[in-house]
């Protein structure tokens, strides 16, 4: 699915108007119309006291077709309009029109100084203030109110995006934004949900269809997109009926030491459950009988040292070769990681301490090849690119070490962005049940997998962080968040790739009616 930015949401707004030779005003009617059919599927006429906040631009233009049609189909609508401006837009000029002429009982003004209406903890409240075009904070009377939201502990729906928030920054005032419960996107969800600096301020989001042209969806660019199951089914390679195990890649796991051999068990599992014909691992020796011992399906050697890596060497072509994990840092570990850089040709993920030592000598990141995938927890991530400001200035600065280094970064996190050059790819599995050590190994061991078989680094990447959270997804369902461990993640693989084919349940039928344009 694809995210789109600011401005190309007003050019798909005009454009729609446009090629279906619509009015700016029918198009909101058609946005407001699908809110309301979205409520009214849920509620049927249910008499739960439902406020809309509207605001005095075309998101409150949204806001007032909705009550329009909740006070058509006899809901106990009380809508109100946030009037801090005389800048109204024609849109909302006109619906508050209809609205006047819908009912007696008209918006009530709020003139940013009188008292802030009673909201019970039972009622709904409906966010239609500000929208995409908001370009400064709101001031302190409407903070009160999204404040006053808050504490009335209703449910609160948000149209397009939670009022207060921007689409392309991060808010000076977190009392200057609703927390939403749920929020109604129009068309596709917007970056600021998926972000640790901004998604609390939605708990819940769904994209509606507003019938943006289908031309303009599929054939405009977009910097971000969300990656999923619809994304990732056409990528997989099917097998062949006579394929062999050297048909899948001979994949290359270098890393452990004294104390950190787990790291390489985990990372070797899963590359096997992503589908590698062979996996050797490179390890100290003090590894050998506890690897060779808990997968017995994997080829090991092993350093000359006893506890840490001091020279890397092999005497076959692996398809493709992840490092780091558990290796340690030591200096003689520092210089074998980069006479092997200097000399390495394969396809490579670097992992955990294989990024801190890039971080600590720099000029070792000439040496990456292009296409190189880097997979950074947060404070590794940091410890590449310095402090950033916020998330925006992240993922700045991420794409220009990308660009700079020719390298793809796997930014992990509750929903894990992938980096190439200018282009975002936010991953749409996982849970809080990955917050646990171990679970960074299996992801590179997936990845290295899939680069072994065949797939390019950046499809690996997206198909390997998917079927991570993905997995992770299934295994939370028999463990829990708490008790789910990296093992557990290795383990539910397999159902990950075969819910890639599982068809959807059959969804009743529901006899609601919907009003249609």
């Amino acid at each position: 699915m694809k995210i789109f930015s600011k401005e190309q949401i007003y050019e798909g707004d005009k454009l729609t108007a446009k090629k279906q030779n619509i009015s700016s005003t029918e198009l909101m009617e058609r946005a407001g119309t699908q809110i309301f059919n979205w409520i009214h599927q849920r509620m049927q006429g249910a008499q739960v006291p439902i406020h809309v906040f509207c605001g005095i631009g075309n998101n409150g233009g949204d806001g007032l077709v909705l009550a329009r049609q909740l006070i058509n189909y006899g809901y106990n609508v009380h809508t109100y309009v946030v009037n801090c401006s005389d800048k109204r837009t024609q849109d909302f000029l006109i619906n508050y029109d209809l609205i006047k002429q819908t009912t007696k009982k008209w918006p009530i003004m709020l003139n940013c100084k009188a008292d802030f209406p009673s909201i019970g903890p039972d009622d709904i409240i409906v966010d239609a203030v500000f929208g995409i075009g908001l370009n400064r904070p709101p001031n302190e009377w409407v903070k009160g109110l999204f404040q006053h939201f808050k504490a009335s502990k209703a449910f609160t729906l948000s149209i397009d995006l939670p009022s207060g928030l921007y689409a392309d920054k991060i808010p000076e005032d977190e009392n200057g934004v609703v927390w939403a419960d749920y929020t109604l996107s129009f068309q596709s969800p917007k970056l600021v949900f998926f972000l640790p600096d901004t998604s609390k301020y939605t708990r819940q989001w769904e994209a509606i269809d507003i019938g943006i042209d289908l031309e303009f969806l599929q054939q405009t660019e977009t910097e971000v997109e969300l990656i999923g199951k619809n994304e990732m089914l056409p990528v997989y390679i099917p097998r062949e009926k006579f394929s062999n195990k050297g048909t899948y890649g001979h994949g290359l796991l270098v890393g452990g030491s004294y104390g950190k051999i787990g790291a390489m068990i985990l990372s070797a599992r899963a590359m096997l459950a992503s589908g590698a014909g062979l996996v050797t691992t490179f390890i100290p020796k003090c590894g050998y009988i506890p690897l060779q011992s808990v997968v017995p399906e994997a080829m090991v050697l092993t350093d000359i040292d006893e506890e840490k890596l001091t020279a890397i060497k092999f005497d076959f072509a692996p398809t493709a070769i992840g490092i780091g994990m558990g290796m340690g840092q030591e200096e003689d570990t520092h210089d074998a990681f980069q006479k092997f850089l200097k000399s390495n040709s394969v396809p490579l993920v670097i992992d955990a301490d294989g990024i801190n030592l890039l971080s600590k000598h720099k000029d070792d990141l000439k040496l990456l090849k292009p296409q190189t995938v880097l997979t950074p927890h947060p404070k590794e991530l940091e410890r590449l690119l310095g402090k950033w400001k916020n998330d925006f200035d992240k993922l700045k600065k991420a794409k220009a070490f990308s660009k700079k280094y020719k390298c793809i970064l796997v930014i992990k996190g509750a929903h894990t962005i992938t980096v190439l050059e200018d282009k975002l790819y936010v991953n749409s599995t996982g849970n809080p049940g990955l917050a646990t050590g171990g679970t960074g190994d299996v992801l590179t061991g997936i990845i290295t997998g899939l680069i072994g078989q065949g797939y390019e680094p950046l499809t690996a990447s997206l198909f390997g962080v998917y079927l991570h959270g993905k997995s992770a997804d299934i295994a939370v369902e028999d463990y829990g968040y708490h008790s789910l461990t990296a093992s557990h993640v290795v383990d539910y693989i397999a159902q990950a790739f075969l819910d890639l084919f599982a068809m959807p349940p059959a969804q009743p039928q529901e006899e609601n009616e919907e009003v249609h344009l």
